[in-house]
């Protein structure tokens, strides 16, 4: 943002009155306020103020609030439901057959909370650590598509291939990074999920299975690696469509 001519850069500060007065006028005028941290969100936006990214702190690192959002708009997603009290276990392999995926459901990213529960000793362990438990169906699919939005409209894609033997693509995970045949269809699809979900940036993970395109989570923080492949300055983007007018 500090490229672009249009906005002023103040910095997150931990008390608002460590702004001046000056500073305080600014914010107080401001149509609309950027990346104003989870801890100013909700006092701007009770004040009328716009905020931007829309939809961004609220579902930061939250599967679970992904997941709901997804299924009351009806987004094409995997197969996924939440369990929580003593007979976990027994309701999970009522709902799914092995092999199904486990996820820690706040707070996990790069593929490092992700589990294939191929047992019941698989699961008996995932339960022990974590709760409630995330499930989802299994894909039998060896990549996925990262498609970044800014302003709702793509930015960049590129397909993440898992390594062999590794069944997630997380390019930190060693997922291979690829630009070829990428799906102009896959594109508009991410393009209608970030203007129903109102995700102004978003890095989405989207998957084909079956012959549909599934959307497999929500990144508001997601990796610059496909960028740096590409030759692309997200943060240059991110001004330059600010000082167009575009977000």
């Amino acid at each position: 943002m500090r490229h672009s001519l249009r906005v002023q850069t103040l910095g997150v500060r931990p008390n608002i009155d460590d702004y001046n007065q000056t500073e305080l006028d600014l914010l107080r005028r401001a149509d609309t306020i950027y990346y104003p941290s989870s801890l100013y969100e909700d006092v701007f936006v009770a004040l009328g103020k716009r905020v931007f990214p829309a939809n961004y702190y609220r579902y930061m690192g939250d599967k679970i609030k992904q997941t709901e959002l997804f299924t009351l708009l009806d987004i094409p997603h995997p197969r996924t439901r939440i369990y929580e009290g003593d007979h976990r276990a027994q309701q999970i392999l009522e709902d799914f057959s092995f092999p199904f995926i486990a996820k820690i459901p706040r707070g996990s990213s790069k593929g490092r909370g992700v589990f294939l529960v191929r047992s019941c000793g698989d699961l008996e362990r995932y339960l022990k650590g974590f709760s409630p438990a995330y499930i989802q169906e299994y894909l039998p699919i060896d990549r996925d598509l990262r498609i970044v939005l800014l302003g709702r409209k793509v930015v960049h894609a590129y397909w993440r291939i898992a390594r062999p033997g590794e069944f997630r693509s997380n390019v930190s995970l060693g997922g291979r990074i690829s630009f070829e045949d990428i799906p102009d269809e896959a594109l508009r699809f991410a393009e209608q999920v970030a203007h129903f979900c109102r995700f102004d940036e978003v890095g989405l993970d989207v998957c084909i299975c079956e012959n549909r395109y599934l959307v497999l989570e929500a990144n508001m923080v997601y990796g610059l690696k496909g960028f740096e492949a590409a030759g692309l300055d997200i943060y240059r983007l991110l001004s330059q469509r600010v000082t167009e007018g575009g977000i």
